[in-house]
């Protein structure tokens, strides 16, 4: 178990959809902010938020800014090997709340039952944990992961685990823009070039932004001057390129991004034959 600093992600730095961080802040903020009116009302505080999407694009950085907004909160973060301890951490969160407990990643433990031969005790785990605790515990479980699919099937099988899923998605073109503009920080990219590299990056993630842009700035620095527009530019030609189709996946971006052709090539020296538009007729 470990400590960690707070640090506080403003809202204007979570580029997402419209009105789709105000449904997140809502559910889990501003339940602990009015737990005495609803409470006075009978409605219930205990609650659970998940928040599905490709990887990098963005669901922790929302999750940190949840936290960074919700001073007097007891938080319990839960990732990896650390999901197993899921029950210790609901119980401490009854015991310290108003408390957030998030689970990073959990389709690495809550998958579909039907993927595999046996139980599996630790996605019970987990869904026992969300529901042993009292409907007016001020408790959000705040749930990641990368495959919805994997989880849908069991959340829905036990009802009232989570009231909120929300798909944290790719960003569009202006989201885009949003994110180079970003995260390039004071460095001296035009309006111009924010805008070119914004609509060739359709399918990137925000991972893809931030790497591009430091990219720039190590391509600046080996060559020895300031960096500009012509680094940033050649930064995502480099990274739109085939040769860094899998650097693209790893970032969370779509692989065959830009590509109008098959994602796959004949590099054994065997020509690809197409199929014929008409049968042929067996010799007779």
């Amino acid at each position: 178990m470990a400590f960690l600093r707070r640090d506080r992600v403003p809202a204007s730095d979570v580029v997402l959809p419209e009105g789709t961080l105000a449904r997140i802040e809502r559910q889990v903020i501003g339940v602990a902010r009015h737990r005495e009116v609803l409470r006075s009302a009978g409605q219930h505080l205990k609650r659970g938020v998940l928040l599905h999407g490709a990887p990098g694009t963005g669901k922790t950085h929302t999750v940190r800014h949840l936290v960074g907004e919700s001073p007097g909160t007891t938080v319990i973060l839960l990732a990896g090997g650390a999901l197993q301890l899921v029950r210790l951490a609901a119980e401490t969160a009854r015991a310290l709340q108003p408390a957030v407990v998030v689970l990073e990643d959990c389709d690495l433990i809550a998958e579909d039952r039907s993927f595999h031969d046996g139980p599996q005790p630790l996605l019970f785990e987990v869904l026992d944990a969300m529901d042993g605790l009292a409907q007016d515990a001020d408790v959000a479980f705040v749930l990641t992961t990368n495959r919805a699919d994997l989880l849908e099937r069991a959340l829905a099988q036990r009802p009232g685990r989570v009231d909120l899923a929300v798909e944290i998605p790719l960003p569009d073109e202006n989201a885009r823009r949003r994110l180079f503009a970003l995260y390039r920080g004071g460095l001296p990219f035009s309006a111009a070039v924010l805008d070119d590299v914004a609509r060739r990056t359709d399918g990137v993630t925000a991972s893809f932004v931030k790497e591009a842009i430091r990219r720039a700035v190590l391509r600046a620095a080996e060559a020895g001057h300031g960096v500009g527009d012509v680094d940033l530019r050649s930064a995502v030609d480099e990274m739109t390129d085939d040769a860094e189709r899998i650097t693209r996946s790893l970032l969370g971006s779509t692989p065959d991004l830009l590509d109008d052709e098959p994602a796959w090539t004949d590099d054994d020296g065997f020509d690809v034959v197409e199929p014929p538009e008409e049968p042929v007729s067996p010799r007779g």
